[in-house]
């Protein structure tokens, strides 16, 4: 890979998920990979998993990583061409990113949407300046539409758990597991980038029957959702489901807002009842009984701090094949 900015750039999903859980398997098989390497990475949001999970990766492959924090450490960046910059903008991207490109082998970046204007978010002209102008290959922890590390290993955990509960069924080819995009109610408008990501990922991969549901006026864009069944039924999209995946999402028609914020729409164990003993997923963080109850979050049905330590691994897998593409994990 040359970059890592959406499932567009893995050529073999199932490929990369093996090289993940190969790096969970033998954290440090790979030291000397990444020797001599320098990783930056920028954060234009602030984050946690994200940021711990990619240093920690890139620390097992034996990179130096230097975390940037643009908005309190450096100039505020300037990303439109032709811009005339007498405004609070300081540094055009054009002038820091192939600086950057000199400075590191790898790029990380985090961005975020304004939640404002829904052309200008995706648009993710931000992102695609610094592929334009660093030189070097891009890894996104982020952006105004997508969450690809996210997805990764979202998928992971989910190739993990199916093949713990039920190799045989893993096995057969012809398999598809039940998964289930929920919405979940919460108390301000959040992007669409981790729900747009995980069905974007999900149908690529086509390997699950796989359901979105959610209150009328929060549909995902077409170009994300294409390929999975949509409903607005909540207790029939859960039916015989074996993953749940619990993300909030703001409107995307009317751009950034909450229109229904209904509590009915939390995931509870009586749902659950309807699922097949389904595993429940959230990306994190999560507000505890508005979008996910306790009795879901601390139950024996949550993969949440599974999946959230599956970062790592995913985050390892990509970098490894950047630094050393289809080498053996």
């Amino acid at each position: 890979m040359k970059q890592f900015i959406s499932v567009h750039d893995v050529p073999d999903i199932d490929a990369l998920v093996r090289k993940a859980l190969a790096c969970k398997s033998d954290p440090l098989k790979n030291k000397s990979l990444g020797a001599n390497k320098r990783i930056g990475c920028l954060f234009l949001n602030p984050s946690m998993r994200t940021r711990l999970s990619t240093q920690i990766a890139a620390q097992n492959l034996g990179m130096d990583v230097i975390i940037f924090n643009v908005g309190s450490e450096g100039w505020a960046l300037e990303f439109e061409e032709e811009a005339i910059m007498s405004g609070s903008t300081v540094e055009h991207v054009k002038d820091a990113a192939p600086i950057m490109g000199k400075y590191f082998d790898i790029l990380a970046i985090r961005t975020f949407p304004s939640l404002k204007n829904r052309d200008d978010d995706y648009s993710e002209l931000f992102i695609k300046q610094f592929v334009k102008y660093a030189g070097i290959p891009v890894v996104s922890l982020e952006s105004a539409t997508l969450h690809p590390l996210q997805s990764l290993t979202d998928v992971l955990t989910i190739t993990e758990e199916t093949n713990k509960s039920n190799p045989d069924s893993y096995r057969d080819q012809n398999h598809k597991s039940k998964i289930v995009l929920t919405w979940a109610p919460h108390v301000k408008p959040l992007p669409q980038c981790v729900a747009n990501s995980f069905a974007q990922w999900i149908n690529t991969w086509d390997k699950a029957n796989f359901v979105i549901t959610h209150p009328e006026d929060y549909e995902l864009g077409k170009e994300f959702t294409k390929g999975a069944t949509v409903t607005m039924d909540q207790d029939e999209a859960l039916k015989d489901a074996d993953f749940v995946y619990v993300k909030n999402w703001s409107t995307y028609t009317d751009y950034g807002k909450i229109y229904c914020n209904d509590p009915e729409w939390m995931l509870t164990n009586e749902k659950l009842k309807l699922t097949n003993n389904a595993k429940v997923m959230h990306c994190l963080p999560v507000r505890r009984n508005v979008e996910l109850s306790d009795e879901i979050l601390d139950g024996p049905n949550s993969l949440v701090t599974q999946q959230a330590a599956n970062r790592v691994w995913a985050a390892q897998a990509v970098l490894s094949e950047i630094l050393a593409p289809s080498s053996e994990e």
